[in-house]
C-alpha cells in the first residue's frame, strides 16, 4: 500500500459476487480502478464477461467467473478456482442476493423462503467461512457483506428478506470477532434505496417510490455508485482498525 494513498489496492485479489450489475458491478469497477484485479461473479457468465472486458478495456485488470450463492457446489468451484489460479485472496465482498417474494409476510410461500434463505444467509455464510480460510493462509483480508437496511427497519412486503439481512448484520459481527486475531476484518454496507434492477419492485412503481421518499431525508434515491467508495474505505487501508461494523449509506433513511 502506497504510503500516501491509503486507498491503495494493487497487488490485491477481490472477489465480488453479484458483480454483473448494479452494486456489485459499481464495486468491481472502483476497485480496479484503486488497482485491485477483480473477480466479476454472478449466476451468469456472459454478464460477468461484459463488466471484466469494460474494466480491462478501461486498463483494468479483472476476470469473470459464473457462481450462483445459493449453490453448495458452486461455492466451492469458486474457491478451488481462486486458490489454484491465485493462490490467495485478500478482498471478499458478498453482494449477490435474492428477494423472490414482494407480498404479505403471511404469504410467504416454502419455496421463496428457501431460496432466500439459501442465497442470503446459507450462502454469505460459507463464502464467509471459505474465504476466511484462504485469508488466513495468507496475512489476512477484508470481507464486507452488503446487507440492507431493511436488516434493521423491516420493509414492508419484504418480510423474509428482511429477516435474511438481519441475520447477515448478525453474521458480519459473529465473523468479526472471531476472525479479528487472524487479521481478517468483516464489516457490513447497509445500503438503502439504490436504483437497481434488483429493487425494480420499489422504483418501477410511482406510489410505492413516492411513499418510500417521503421517510429518506436526501428525499432521493442512491445510485449504486454512490455505494462504492463505502465498500472502498472498507477493504482498504484507510480503515485498518475497524471491524464488526455495518455502515448505513441510505440517504438518512435511518435517522427518521
Amino acid at each position: 500500500m502506497s504510503s500516501n494513498n491509503l486507498f491503495d489496492l494493487s497487488g490485491k485479489v477481490a472477489l465480488i459476487t453479484g458483480a454483473s450489475r448494479g452494486i456489485g458491478e459499481s464495486v468491481a469497477r472502483t476497485l480496479a480502478h484503486y488497482g485491485a484485479h477483480v473477480i466479476v461473479s454472478s449466476r451468469k457468465i456472459d454478464g460477468c464477461e461484459a463488466v471484466a472486458g469494460s474494466i480491462r478495456d478501461a486498463g483494468g485488470s479483472a476476470e469473470a467467473y459464473a457462481c450462483h450463492i445459493g449453490e453448495m457446489d458452486q461455492i466451492e468451484g469458486v474457491w478451488k478456482h481462486i486458490e489454484e489460479t491465485h493462490g490467495r485472496l485478500d478482498i471478499l465482498v458478498n453482494n449477490a442476493a435474492t428477494n423472490p417474494h414482494f407480498g404479505p409476510i403471511e404469504d410467504t410461500d416454502l419455496g421463496a423462503f428457501q431460496k432466500t434463505v439459501d442465497v442470503n444467509i446459507r450462502g454469505y455464510f460459507f463464502m464467509c467461512a471459505r474465504g476466511a480460510r484462504l485469508m488466513k493462509k495468507h496475512g489476512g483480508g477484508a470481507i464486507v457483506n452488503v446487507a440492507s437496511v431493511n436488516g434493521v427497519a423491516p420493509g414492508h412486503f419484504q418480510g423474509i428478506y428482511s429477516v435474511t439481512k438481519a441475520a447477515v448484520i448478525s453474521m458480519t459481527k459473529a465473523f468479526a470477532k472471531e476472525l479479528g486475531q487472524q487479521n481478517i476484518r468483516v464489516n457490513a454496507l447497509l445500503p438503502g434505496l439504490t436504483d437497481t434492477k434488483f429493487a425494480s419492485a420499489l422504483t418501477t412503481n410511482e406510489s410505492i417510490k413516492k411513499q418510500a421518499l417521503t421517510h429518506i431525508p436526501m428525499h432521493r434515491m442512491a445510485d449504486p455508485a454512490e455505494m462504492a467508495g463505502t465498500v472502498l474505505y472498507l477493504v482498504s487501508g484507510a480503515s485498518s482498525y475497524t471491524t464488526g461494523t455495518c455502515i448505513n449509506v441510505d440517504g438518512g433513511y435511518l435517522t427518521v
